[in-house]
């Protein structure tokens, strides 16, 4: 029995996306880093469009990447490999505004633009509505809500962000108050 369980771990642990990340770092083997594209890539893109536009958020998806290549003997096995992985596309995203790079659709702008919505007039698809409301959160309300849905714990959110963990839940609580709120106007206007 102690056997199988040691199989099983050894298996199930070689598959990871720790172990495949710590191959990689120590073989540079591009095989490894494909798994590791496949396993991540889609969600690493969702959560940088939440928290920009298309066009950057590909721009930053790519950079990260490469950081990945350069920066994988970085990579310690003391945490998740999407936590370290979010963190360097959240820093990269970061720079970006803070440089104020032009884009597509400026963030204050989206972000302006969904405030200004008003919930009577909005469309009847529940998907679009949530999407609006979802963009009229606060930048780092939005982050942390999209962070969370990605299963991060709060800890990982407070490490990915660099913020306590008093002020991510505070974050969460009021983007989860604000989404609600949204929603059940919308229900109610439905009904209407």
């Amino acid at each position: 029995m102690s056997f199988g369980l040691t199989l099983k771990s050894f298996l199930v642990d070689r598959h990871s996306n720790e172990s495949v990340m710590l191959r990689y770092a120590e073989s540079g083997n591009k095989a490894l880093l494909t798994k590791l594209y496949t396993a991540c890539g889609d969600d690493l893109y969702h959560f940088v469009l939440t928290l920009s536009e298309p066009i950057l958020a590909q721009d930053i998806c790519q950079k990260t990447w490469l950081k990945v290549m350069e920066k994988k003997h970085l990579f310690r096995d003391s945490g998740q490999f999407k936590a370290w992985l979010f963190t360097l596309a959240r820093n990269l995203l970061i720079d970006e505004l803070r440089q104020g790079k032009p884009m597509t659709g400026d963030i204050n702008s989206i972000h302006d633009n969904a405030k200004a919505l008003d919930t009577k007039h909005q469309q009847s698809d529940i998907h679009s509505v949530f999407e609006q409301t979802l963009l009229s959160l606060s930048f780092e309300q939005r982050e942390a809500f999209c962070l969370q849905q990605e299963g991060f714990s709060l800890q990982d959110i407070a490490n990915i962000t660099h913020c306590r963990i008093e002020t991510v839940k505070s974050r969460l609580r009021y983007a989860k108050q604000h989404l609600s709120k949204q929603l059940e106007k919308y229900a109610e206007t439905d009904h209407d």
